[in-house]
């Protein structure tokens, strides 16, 4: 009888929190027990997208173990800023690392240490962890934070030290990427980025992806928070730095009463509470807190319409993960963003939805969602191409079943060692 295969993941993000990186997370953990391998999970207190830690996490001990369907969980209760600031996110990176750090001897074997990237710092724990155990290491890249932060506006590029940071973020950077034997990504433009910052010649394609089953419009039934008489924009995710919210303020400008058109937006993070005095004016915007993931499919598919306006600046340094959900619901989005970037490229493949650059108007935005408005039939349309468009290239178990073979080969060289 073969011997059980050990996966040691170091992640920021993971159960109970169930949205972007935590969600995947779990899932493809839950994916690797089923298919026989034993995993353990190194990783913070929940506290995505609230940015505060779970109720029922608040009392526990600064380090804590548990189990979840047969998954070894350990954690440790990292800081988590009050106000999201750049400060306070290095701040709860440095207290994730030192934690991750100590937590590393209760992990005595392993075969494939895989590190879940936003945070780089987590990689240089799992460097270590490789060595001690002889295993191999597979970095995967949900997000450049570095990168967002600069092309974001996070880090302000007029900052005294700001040449300085650039030279000795990217060459840690770059460092660690390096150590890894694996580098993946969720998209292909961040598989060119991989490939500018590290000597990797062949990192690997995985993408997040969508289940057809888990978001699908015949299981689906209306959502409490969306009015089915009256047609309706949503936006369901994180609400940060990441989004252009004052393109979103420039919309709401056009809607009139009589349109008859309400904007539902779903969801918490660091920039909340600045958008919700921003749009206090226009009463057809309803904010609700978030859901939990069963009720996603209901949300999703209870809309007209899905809309995420991006940052122009933003191109490669990010795939945001929503917009499979967004597209698997049948219903057509309304994107903005750059014209490059990955995003693009999906809605345009797709014929899913409207794609708009930062060189359209918001008029036109608004003309895109009249016309959406007064013709159920195009919208109909556009939806299905959308759904068929994401199962056919983000299905769920074509996805993990070529993780899962990319991963038997890196144990099989393992063995060679």
């Amino acid at each position: 009888m073969s011997k059980q295969k050990s996966i040691t993941i170091v992640t920021g993000f993971y159960f109970p929190e169930d949205t972007a990186i935590g969600l995947y997370t779990t899932q493809f953990s839950k994916f690797l027990v089923k298919q026989g391998y034993e995993v353990k999970v190194i990783t913070g207190f929940p506290n995505y997208p609230q940015w505060k830690i779970h109720d029922q996490y608040k009392n526990l001990p600064s380090f804590y173990t548990e189990n979840h369907e047969y998954i070894e969980i350990i954690r440790y209760k990292q800081y988590v800023p009050s106000k999201v600031t750049f400060k306070g996110r290095v701040l709860m990176m440095l207290s994730l690392f030192y934690g991750t750090f100590r937590n590393l001897s209760k992990i005595k074997k392993s075969d494939v240490i895989i590190c879940i990237v936003p945070f780089t710092i987590s990689i240089l724990p799992s460097v270590l962890l490789s060595r001690r155990t002889k295993s191999k290491l597979w970095v995967h890249i949900q997000d450049f934070e570095f990168d967002l932060a600069l092309d974001s506006g996070i880090i302000k590029k007029e900052s005294v030290f700001f040449n300085l940071f650039k030279r000795i973020v990217f060459g840690f950077e770059r460092k660690m990427l390096n150590s890894a034997d694996v580098i993946s990504s969720i998209s292909y433009s961040m598989q060119d980025k991989i490939l500018q910052k590290s000597n990797q010649t062949d990192p690997y394609y995985f993408p997040n992806w969508v289940s057809s089953e888990k978001i699908n419009p015949t299981t689906s039934s209306q959502h409490r928070f969306i009015n089915p008489k009256v047609f309706t924009l949503l936006y369901s995710g994180n609400i940060g730095d990441k989004q252009d919210w004052g393109f979103l303020e420039k919309l709401c400008a056009f809607i009139h009463p009589d349109d008859h058109i309400e904007i539902v937006i779903v969801g918490d993070g660091g920039f909340k509470n600045n958008l919700t005095e921003m749009l206090q004016t226009f009463s057809f915007v309803k904010f609700f807190d978030p859901i939990p993931y069963d009720q996603l499919n209901d949300l999703l598919c209870s809309a007209d319409v899905h809309f995420l306006f991006q940052k122009p600046e933003v191109v490669d340094t990010i795939m945001p993960s929503k917009i499979l959900g967004m597209m698997a619901s049948s219903k057509p989005s309304i994107v903005s963003g750059n014209k490059n970037s990955e995003v693009a490229t999906i809605m345009s493949q797709s014929e899913g939805g409207f794609y708009f650059s930062q060189n359209d108007s918001v008029s036109s935005i608004y003309t895109t969602i009249l016309e959406l408005k007064n013709n159920a039939a195009l919208g109909e349309q556009m939806g299905a191409k959308a759904r068929n468009y994401i199962l056919e290239k983000f299905s769920e178990e074509k996805i993990l079943a070529n993780f899962e073979e990319r991963l038997k080969h890196l144990v099989a060289l393992k063995k060679e060692v």
